[in-house]
């Protein structure tokens, strides 16, 4: 029988898994349109804005990778408890 901790974390772990692929779209796309809108600002500018867009996108990519593994990740990790 599981106990109230378990039931916890499994729903929010479901919860997480439920909206990752939307948090990851989202980066993407902002992090595209961010980077987009960096060549309309000055040069001095320009950089920061760059980097911030390919930091987003790249988010994007680790919030998906994490989602997409996370069932595994969540196997390993609770065999190695046991």
């Amino acid at each position: 029988m599981a106990s109230g901790l378990e039931i916890l974390i499994s729903n929010i772990a479901q919860s997480l898994l439920t909206i990752a692929p939307y948090i990851s779209i989202i980066l993407g796309v902002l992090g595209g349109i961010i980077y987009a809108l960096s060549y309309t600002q000055p040069a001095d500018t320009r950089g920061k804005w760059q980097s911030a867009g390919v930091s987003m996108f790249i988010g994007g990519v680790i919030v998906a990778a994490i989602a997409g593994a996370a069932t595994k990740i969540q196997e390993i990790s609770g065999g190695l408890l046991k």
